[in-house]
């Protein structure tokens, strides 16, 4: 959930971080809620005096500091959450973070088929509560550096061991949640995109009775039928219609696609060159209908389906795989602008990408409050802001005296962007993450101000 003091969110992020000195963990602390309160801005611009700056620069050199355990710190913290839900979506995906600087280009790898590229990659694994519709937190997070070395070797991808390619990265993280929730990964569904569609990672999430999502991407051999998947699933009875929206992106235009939706039981075949057993599987299909080209997902699950409603609920569950990719633009671009750090050397950097990691869920999920209109329209103001607080936002954009009820949640999502200057030009009632943010950032300014002058006048 989340929490309106950055101060505070910060010694819950990472209170329990062990870094070999706690004077290090409430440096981290400071710098956190530092950074969280002045997103988008350099370690200068967000700090208060040239100690506060010099320290939190020997942070971010200090080799004795692992990145590692500055996330530890925090997946702890998101697994201590866990306990409040009783059904949470393991939502991942890969991305890619460009850092091109002379300062440490030569410690990164290639992060596309451009072999001038630089940056690392970033596995992340972002837990959702659907039954509360509440982005809980990270629960796993892998970086990592393609060996330059190794750039145009495809041809030997199939010779190499799977543990040994890049995409053990879905059963590493599966591996990662289980270690820091234990029992509780009976709660979690992990909810993966066509990458994941991995034999190996298939039989591994049955064989350890994990519960998960994946679309499909091939059509694979099954033991109901001699056709493959997609061609058996065509002949399926169609259970139910569908809306989907197709969101916006790049150039493709939003729009509503109307689909067909079937289910059932299939048995997926292990590969020729593989070894193993079937696996037992259910399937559920969506495609958009009138277009040949239009929406089609295959998808392949742990969840039973033996009804249209429980078909209803596995395209739902994969519907909030989108949340991951916000999470992302957050990260990269949105609040916390990742790839525009400046560090001497890959730790150094590292150590910053982690902290900012968090602060962009943080910045994630207060956008994800107003982004549900319809609820966000059934929820006082007051689950984000405080009395004064929203009484001065009202003030400052109605030029009039505040209302004795609360206003609703989407009421102050709207005009906390509306304070940074965001207009709804595309008519989508959707504030981007720089707007949200700065908004945000100013109502805190003018409460500090207010509260200042408040003091102010009880001592004159």
């Amino acid at each position: 959930m989340f929490s309106t003091d950055a101060e505070q969110w910060a010694k819950e992020t990472f209170q329990y971080a062990d870094l070999g000195d706690s004077r290090r963990t409430k440096r981290l602390i400071k710098l956190t809620s530092s950074l969280a309160n002045h997103l988008g801005e350099s370690l200068v611009q967000s700090l208060k005096s040239p100690a506060d700056i010099e320290a939190a620069y020997r942070f971010t050199r200090n080799q004795a500091i692992n990145p590692q355990a500055i996330a530890e710190a925090g997946f702890a913290a998101t697994a201590e959450q866990v306990k409040h839900y009783d059904c949470l979506l393991a939502l991942e995906d890969t991305t890619s973070l460009e850092f091109l600087h002379p300062t440490v280009r030569d410690e990164m790898g290639h992060t596309t088929s451009n072999k001038h590229s630089r940056g690392m990659h970033a596995h992340s694994v972002l837990l959702f509560a659907p039954d509360k519709q509440q982005v809980v937190g990270l629960i796993e997070q892998a970086r990592w550096t393609r060996d330059l070395q190794a750039y145009g070797q495809n041809q030997y991808h199939a010779s190499r061991a799977y543990k040994d390619k890049e995409s053990y990265k879905w059963e590493r993280a599966s591996r990662a949640m289980e270690a820091r929730l234990g029992a509780d990964m009976r709660k979690v569904i992990s909810v993966c995109d066509r990458e994941a569609d991995i034999i190996e990672y298939l039989t591994y999430k049955v064989s350890n009775h994990q519960r998960f999502v994946v679309r499909s991407m091939q059509s694979r051999r099954i033991e109901e039928s001699t056709d493959k998947l997609y061609h058996y699933s065509g002949a399926l009875v169609y259970a139910d219609m569908r809306t989907v929206q197709v969101r916006q992106k790049g150039g493709r235009k939003a729009r509503d696609a109307h689909c067909e939706v079937r289910y059932a039981a299939v048995t997926v075949k292990i590969p020729a060159n593989k070894i193993g057993d079937s696996v037992p599987l259910y399937y559920v299909g969506c495609q958009e209908t009138g277009n040949h080209d239009g929406l089609s997902w295959h998808i392949l699950t742990s969840e039973p389906v033996k009804t249209k409603e429980d078909a209803k609920r596995i395209l739902d569950y994969y519907e909030k795989r989108w949340l991951i990719e916000e999470f992302h633009k957050a990260w990269k671009s949105g609040g916390t602008q990742v790839e525009e750090l400046r560090m001497q050397s890959k730790e150094n950097l590292e150590r910053m990408v982690v902290i900012l990691a968090f602060i962009a869920v943080r910045l994630h999920q207060l956008r994800y409050l107003g982004l549900n209109k319809e609820e966000a329209e059934k929820q006082s103001c007051e689950m984000i802001l405080s009395p004064l607080a929203w009484k001065l936002l009202w003030s400052k954009q109605n030029k009039s005296k505040p209302p004795k009820k609360a206003p609703s949640l989407y009421w102050a999502y709207i005009n906390l962007g509306k304070l940074a200057g965001w207009y709804d030009s595309k008519r989508n009632g959707r504030v981007g993450w720089e707007r949200l943010w700065e908004g945000w950032f100013i109502l805190q300014t003018l409460l500090e101000g207010y509260l200042l002058a408040q003091s102010l006048e009880l001592e004159m």
